[in-house]
């Protein structure tokens, strides 16, 4: 192809492939921009990370008042 503008159009038949994957989309709570729906079989174990969290600054925090 030269420069310039095309003299000849191409008509290739290009089509989408459309890719499914079993991962739920969208979102747990509707009108919520997180978690996405995928976020509790990707992260099992968040729950209990963020009670330890909870827990270990509900101590400090509390240690610091006394």
């Amino acid at each position: 192809m030269g420069k310039g503008f095309a003299t000849k159009t191409q008509s290739t038949n290009k089509t989408k492939k459309i890719i499914t994957s079993k991962e739920p989309k969208g979102r747990l709570i509707s009108w919520s921009p997180w978690p996405p729906a995928n976020f509790q079989t990707r992260y099992p174990a968040f729950p209990l990370v963020l009670t330890l969290l909870i827990v270990l600054v509900g101590q400090w925090y509390i240690s610091l008042l006394r």
